[in-house]
C-alpha cells in the first residue's frame, strides 16, 4: 500500500485557520492571450510545459520522475509517456510557425529523449522479455518503475506489481504515433528486434492476468491480478497500431517492420468485447478504461458497447471533484494505512463513499469531446475543471492528483454521501506536481484551443469518426456494426490425382500440389517454423516468435518467404493434429465455422484465400455424401450462409493479401532453413478410390477389445510382445501396448519400432476405421492435445465464468485465469485418466466445442457460472442412458466427436417438457445451472445469518463476506460456487439451490426473522426428507431410509412438493431464534 507518491503532507483540519491554501491563486494568474498571436498563444503553453514538466526531466534517462522533489527519484513508465506526449503535442503546435527559435527541435526531443530512455531501460531487461514470451508470469515481466537518474531497477516483483500490459502497449501506440508524425526514435535492427518481441507479448494480453493502470490487481488489493479490460484493450490498439509498421519511418526498408499475427490481435478484440462492461472479476467498473475507450487508445468499434460502458463510469464513478478510480478504493483516503503494502480482508468497506476523487478523468473526457467533435461536452467538462485547478506562484495551472475526505468529516460522508467538501492533494506547492495531470491537461488545452488537431495527434488514425468508418481497414480494426457482404475465395485441393479424377466425375473441379506449381501449399506448422526467425536477436539472447499455431485468418493470406510463394491451409485440416480432424462431420462442421469466422472478421485490402484439402481417408465410407454436398455448395457459391468463390490457386492469388517475410534474409555463409511443403501422393491415376473401405461406424464389437487388460496386467513383458505380435483387433492392440508404455516407457522397441510409434500407427489406423474408443485411447497414451485449448478456456473465462477439469466424484482443478497449453495439458493428464484414460482426451474435445459454443450461443449457459467438464461429461451419459431406456446404453466414448458435439448441444438446450423431476434435477445439477437472482438471493441470506452457511462441509461465513465484497460482484458469485462445490450428486446439488431459493422467499417475507446459529444446510434436508418420508412411507417398510430418489423425483411445487418440506424444515429453524422487534409488528399492543 505504500505507493510511490506520498502528496498529501498534512490534514486538512491543520489549514481550515488559514482559508486559502486550498484556493486558486487568481490574483497572479498568467495572462491569458484570447485574441493574441499564435506565438503568444503556444509561448503561454511553453512556459507551462518548461516550468512544469521539462523542469523534473532526468538529463541522463529522459525520464519523468512520479515525485518531483527529493532525491530519491523513481519513474514510472505509464506516466513518463503522457510526459512525453504532452512535449510531442506541443511540438507539433509549433511546427505551424515558421521562425519558433529551436522550440520545434527542442520539444520534439524532450519527447524523443523519453521515449529512448524508456526502451534504455527495456531494453536492459531483454533477458525477462525472452522469459515472459514463453511463460507470461509476474516474476518474468519488464519492470514499470525505475531509477528516474540510472534507468536502474528500484523494486524487485515481489515488492510491486510491474506487471502491467498497459504500460508496454501504451509505450507501442505513442512510440508509433510518434514515428508517423516524422520523428525517429528508432536507430538499429537490434532495437526493431527488440520492439518485435515486445510485441510477442502483448499479443498474449487476452490471456494474462495484470495488476493494471493502478498496480494493485485485484478491487481487494491483496497482491492478486486479473484479466483487466483496460489492458487488453490497450493491447488490441497497440497491435493494430504497430500492424505492418516501419520503426524507421519514411526511411525504412522491409528488415524494419513490425509483424503482427492477425488471430491473437482478433482473440484480444474478442476478449475486449466479452469483458466490457466490466473492467475485471473484482471491478465492476473502473476510470481507467477512459482511456482505452477513448484518448489515446480508442481501443472499442461498437458504439453500442462504448456508449454502454461509458455510461456505466460516468454513473458510478462521477463526482463534483473527479472521477472516482473505482469504487471502494482506499488510495490516499484519510482512513488507508499507508504502513501496509496491502489491504487486510474486509477493510474496503472502510472506504466506500469517501474515495478520493481525480480531476484527471474531466481532462480525458474533455479531450474525448474535441475528438467526437461535441462542444457541449468539452464545455460541461471544462466547466467542472477549472474551480479544481491550482496554481504555482508563478500563475501556472496545476492540476491536484486528488481531492480526498478529510478524517474529521469522514463520518458526515459517509452519513450524507457528497454533503462535504473536499480537498486537494498537496499538488503545485514546494515543487511537487502531478505529472501525468500536467501532461494531459495540456493537451486538452492544446486540443480546446485548436492549436493542435486530433489529426495532429492521431496521424496513424485511431480515433475513426462514424461517417469515415468503412469495411476494410489497414488496422483490420472491426470498425462499427457494418454490413460485411465479403466473398471469400476458395481453391480446392486434391491429395492425389486419383482423388482428384474421381471428384471430376462428380462435376467438383480440383487441383493438385504439383499443378499448382512454382506455388507452394504448407501446413500452418511450417508457416510457425518459417516465424521462429522473426525478431531473433543473439546479442540480446531473444529467440523468435514462439511456437503458436496460426489461426485460420494468419492462413487466408499469401506468403513470399525465400523467394516462393505459398499459401496455406487451416490447422483444421492437419492430419498430425488431434483426431477430432478425422471425423468428416466435425470438419465440415470446422470448415463452416471458419468460413463464417473469416466473414466477420476480415478486414484487410484483398481477399482471403481458403484452401480446402481433400484427403482420400475423407470420401471413404458413408462420410461420402456430406462431403459431396458440402463441395456441391462450394460450386453453389454459399456455404453455411458465406459467400464463397471457387477457382484455381493461380487466378485467386492476383485479389489476395501477400505477407513478405522479408526477415527470412539468408547470407552466403547461413544454411537456409527447410520448408516441407504438401506432397501428392504417388497413387497410380487411373486406380478406383475405395470409397466402402470403411464402414460408416464401426460396430460396438470391433470397439471392444478381446483380451481381459487384467489378465495381462501382471504377464511377463515377453509374453505381452507375442500376444502383440499376434494380435488383429486394434482394441487389444491398444490396451496390450497401454501396459507396455506404462511399464517400459515410450521409447522401448517392438518389432515395429518402439511402443510410442506402435501406438501412433494404432492411433492413425484406428481413425481411419472410426474406431473412435480405440482414438481415443491411443490418443491419451501418447498425451495428445488438440490445438486451441488454452484460447477455448479463455473463451469461457472471459464470460465471467470458471471452468473445472477433471473426472466427476474426483477431485477437479478450477481454472479462474488464463493457463498456457502446457499447464492445462498437466492438470489433464494428472486429473482425468484416474479411471478411464479416454476421459483425458474427451474433456479436451468438450473444452473446444464449449469454447465455441459460448462465444456464439452464451445463452445456452445462462445460470452456468462455473463449467464442470467431468460433470457436464457425467450428464452426457446420463442423457444416453434415458435414451436408452431398458436397453444397454451407448457408450460415450464409441460416439464421433461429432455425435459428442450434438449431444453437448442438446443437454444444454432449456429443459423439454415430460422429464422426470429426478431427471430434470439431475441435469441441471450437473450443469451447475442456477435460477435468475440466485447469487443476489444468497447474499440476502448471508445478511441474515450471522453465523453464516454451511454445506458439504464447505462454511460461507457472513464476515469478512459482506464486508468485502458487494451483493452484484463476480467474485461473491464464484464464493458461493465454492460453497456448492464439495456436493457429490448432481440431484442433491439442485436440491440445495432449490432451499437457498426458499429460506430467501421465507426470510424475504418475514423480516423480523433471523438464523441465530450457523445454518447447516445438510441438516435442513435431512429434516425435510425426514417429514418426506413419514408422509410417503410404505406399510412393508421397504424403501431404504438413506435413498432419496423419490424426494428427488417429486414436483417442487404443492402440498406435497418438495418446497412445502423444505419450508417447514426452515421455519423450524428460524423459529428456534429470536424474533427482532418491528414499529409495524401488528402483535404489539402498545
Amino acid at each position: 500500500m505504500a505507493n510511490l507518491d506520498d502528496d498529501r503532507t498534512s490534514s486538512a483540519h491543520a489549514f481550515l485557520k488559514f482559508g486559502s491554501i486550498y484556493e486558486p491563486l487568481k490574483s497572479i494568474n498568467l495572462p491569458k492571450p484570447e485574441g493574441g498571436s499564435l506565438w503568444d498563444k503556444l509561448d503561454n503553453y511553453y512556459r507551462i510545459v518548461k516550468s512544469t514538466l521539462l523542469l523534473h526531466q532526468s538529463p541522463t534517462t529522459g525520464l519523468f520522475p512520479t515525485k518531483t522533489y527529493g532525491d530519491n527519484r523513481k519513474a514510472k513508465v505509464h506516466d513518463s509517456l503522457y510526459c512525453a506526449a504532452c512535449a510531442w503535442a506541443l511540438a507539433l503546435a509549433y511546427r505551424r510557425i515558421d521562425d519558433d527559435k529551436g522550440r520545434t527541435h527542442e520539444l520534439e526531443h524532450s519527447a524523443i529523449k523519453c521515449m529512448r530512455g524508456i526502451l534504455y531501460c527495456y531494453m536492459r531487461q531483454a533477458d525477462k522479455v525472452q522469459q515472459f514470451k514463453q511463460d507470461p508470469k509476474p516474476s518474468a515481466c519488464l519492470h514499470s518503475v525505475f531509477s528516474a537518474h540510472t534507468g536502474d531497477e528500484v523494486f524487485s516483483h515481489k515488492e510491486y506489481g510491474h506487471l502491467q500490459i498497459n504500460a508496454v502497449s501504451l509505450f507501442l501506440l505513442y512510440l508509433v504515433e510518434m514515428i508517423s508524425s516524422g520523428l525517429q526514435i528508432i536507430y538499429n535492427t537490434d532495437e526493431v528486434s527488440f520492439i518485435q518481441n515486445l510485441v510477442f507479448c502483448v499479443e498474449r494480453a487476452y490471456r494474462v492476468p495484470d495488476f493494471g493502470v493502478w498496480e494493485r490487481g485485484s478491487k481487494y488489493n491483496n497482491g492478486s491480478p486479473e484479466l483487466h479490460s483496460s489492458s487488453v484493450g490497450l493491447a488490441k490498439a497497440a497491435l493494430e497500431a504497430i500492424n505492418g509498421f516501419n520503426l524507421f519511418g519514411k526511411q525504412g526498408c522491409s528488415w524494419s517492420v513490425i509483424f503482427v499475427d492477425f488471430d491473437a490481435h482478433n482473440r484480444n478484440r474478442q476478449t475486449l468485447c466479452s469483458l466490457l462492461p466490466r473492467e475485471s472479476r473484482s471491478h465492476n467498473t473502473d476510470a481507467a478504461l477512459l482511456p482505452c475507450l477513448s484518448y489515446p487508445a480508442f481501443a472499442l468499434d461498437d458504439d453500442v458497447l462504448f456508449s454502454q460502458t461509458l455510461d456505466k463510469i460516468i454513473r458510478k464513478l462521477k463526482g463534483k471533484y473527479g472521477f472516482k478510480r473505482f469504487l471502494r478504493d482506499g488510495y490516499r483516503t484519510a482512513l488507508e494505512d499507508k504502513t501496509r503494502r496491502y489491504y487486510k480482508p474486509a477493510e474496503i468497506k472502510l472506504f466506500d463513499g469517501i474515495e478520493c476523487e481525480f480531476p484527471l478523468f474531466f481532462i480525458f473526457m474533455i479531450i474525448d469531446g474535441v475528438f467526437r467533435g461535441n462542444p457541449a461536452q468539452v464545455k460541461e467538462y471544462q466547466d467542472l475543471l477549472d474551480p479544481l485547478l491550482q496554481h504555482t506562484s508563478e500563475g501556472c495551472p496545476v492540476v491536484p492528483k486528488y481531492y480526498y475526505v478529510p478524517a474529521d468529516f469522514v463520518d458526515l460522508e459517509k452519513k450524507n454521501p457528497g454533503s462535504q467538501k473536499r480537498f486537494p492533494s498537496n499538488s503545485g506547492r514546494d515543487g511537487k506536481f502531478f505529472l501525468w495531470g500536467q501532461a494531459v491537461y495540456i493537451i486538452a488545452k492544446l486540443l480546446a484551443d485548436k492549436l493542435v488537431s486530433p489529426k495532429d495527434m492521431d496521424p496513424i488514425g485511431r480515433y475513426v469518426p462514424p461517417q469515415d468508418q468503412r469495411n476494410v481497414s489497414m488496422r483490420f480494426s472491426n470498425q462499427g456494426p457494418l454490413e460485411n457482404d465479403l466473398v471469400v475465395h476458395v481453391a480446392l485441393i486434391a491429395e492425389s490425382q486419383r482423388l482428384q479424377v474421381f471428384l471430376n466425375t462428380y462435376g467438383i473441379q480440383t487441383q493438385t500440389p504439383q499443378q499448382v506449381e512454382p506455388i507452394q501449399i504448407w501446413a500452418q506448422k511450417e508457416l510457425v517454423k518459417a516465424y521462429f526467425h522473426l525478431g531473433v536477436n543473439d546479442k540480446l539472447g531473444l529467440s523468435g516468435r514462439p511456437d503458436r499455431p496460426i489461426g485460420c485468418l494468419g492462413t487466408s493470406k499469401i506468403y513470399r518467404i525465400l523467394g516462393k510463394t505459398v499459401v496455406c491451409y487451416s490447422i483444421i485440416f492437419d492430419l498430425s493434429d488431434f483426431y477430432m480432424s478425422q471425423d468428416v462431420m466435425m470438419l465440415i462442421d470446422d470448415i463452416k465455422n471458419a468460413l463464417q469466422f473469416i466473414k466477420q472478421y476480415w478486414k484487410m485490402h484483398g481477399r482471403p484465400l481458403f484452401v480446402v484439402l481433400i484427403r482420400e481417408d475423407n470420401i471413404r465410407g458413408s462420410r461420402f455424401s456430406p462431403i459431396l454436398d458440402m463441395l456441391a455448395a462450394f460450386r453453389k457459391g454459399i456455404v453455411g450462409g458465406v459467400k464463397v468463390h471457387v477457382d484455381r490457386v493461380q487466378t485467386l492469388v492476383s485479389g489476395a493479401v501477400v505477407e513478405q517475410l522479408d526477415f527470412l534474409r539468408i547470407t552466403d555463409t547461413e544454411e537456409a532453413p527447410v520448408f516441407k511443403s504438401l506432397e501428392e501422393l504417388d497413387l497410380p491415376k487411373h486406380s478406383k478410390v475405395k470409397r466402402q473401405s470403411s464402414t460408416p461406424n464401426a460396430s460396438e464389437l470391433e470397439q471392444q477389445p478381446d483380451v481381459n487388460i487384467n489378465d495381462w496386467k501382471n504377464k511377463s513383458t515377453y509374453e505381452i510382445l507375442q500376444k502383440l505380435n499376434d494380435c488383429s483387433c486394434l482394441a487389444s492392440q491398444a490396451l496390450l501396448s497401454g501396459v507396455l508404455l506404462k511399464r517400459e516407457g515410450p521409447n522401448f522397441i517392438t518389432k515395429e519400432g518402439t511402443i510410442a510409434e506402435h501406438i501412433e500407427r494404432i492411433y492413425r489406423r484406428a481413425g481411419s476405421k472410426k474406431l473412435w474408443s480405440v482414438v481415443r485411447f491411443a490418443a491419451s497414451l501418447l498425451g495428445k492435445l488438440v490445438d486451441s485449448l488454452a484460447p477455448s478456456i479463455t473463451n469461457v473465462l472471459v464470460q465471467g465464468k470458471q471452468v473445472t477439469l477433471g473426472a466427476f466424484g474426483q477431485e477437479e482443478e478450477v481454472i479462474s485465469n488464463p493457463l498456457s497449453p502446457a499447464v492445462i495439458k498437466n492438470i489433464i493428464y494428472e486429473k482425468c485418466h484416474l479411471q478411464d484414460e479416454r476421459e483425458a482426451v474427451v474433456q479436451q474435445e468438450l473444452v473446444i466445442h464449449i469454447g465455441w459454443i459460448i462465444s456464439n450461443s452464451p445463452e445456452l449457459f445462462s445460470g452456468m457460472l462455473k463449467i464442470r467438464i467431468g460433470w457436464i461429461i457425467h450428464a452426457m451419459k446420463y442423457e444416453l442412458k434415458i435414451r436408452a431406456g431398458d436397453m444397454p446404453a451407448k457408450d460415450l466414448y464409441q460416439m464421433s466427436p461429432s455425435e459428442v458435439k450434438q449431444l453437448l448441444l442438446d443437454i444444454l438446450q432449456p429443459q423439454q417438457q415430460g422429464r422426470s423431476w429426478l431427471n430434470r434435477r439431475h441435469r441441471d445439477g450437473s450443469l451447475n445451472r442456477t435460477p435468475a437472482g440466485f447469487y443476489d438471493r444468497v447474499w440476502q441470506i448471508l445478511e441474515r445469518t450471522p453465523n453464516g452457511l454451511i454445506v458439504a462441509g464447505k462454511f460461507l461465513p457472513q464476515q469478512p463476506t459482506l464486508s468485502d465484497m458487494t451483493m452484484y460482484e463476480r467474485n461473491f458469485s464464484l464464493l458461493v460456487e465454492d460453497m456448492l462445490q464439495n456436493i457429490d450428486q448432481p440431484e442433491y446439488r439442485q436440491i440445495i439451490v432449490e432451499l437457498l431459493m426458499v429460506i430467501s422467499v421465507i426470510l424475504e417475507r418475514n423480516p423480523e426473522l433471523e438464523f441465530q446459529d450457523k445454518v447447516d444446510l445438510d441438516k435442513v434436508v435431512q429434516e425435510a426428507f425426514d417429514d418426506f418420508q413419514k408422509d410417503h412411507s410404505s406399510p412393508k417398510g421397504a424403501e431404504k431410509q438413506d435413498d432419496m430418489t423419490a424426494f428427488y423425483n417429486t414436483h417442487p411445487l404443492g402440498k406435497k412438493g418438495t418446497c412445502s418440506y423444505l419450508s417447514k424444515a426452515v421455519i423450524t429453524l428460524l423459529l428456534e431464534g429470536e424474533v427482532k422487534p418491528s414499529n409495524d409488528d401488528p402483535c404489539t399492543i402498545s
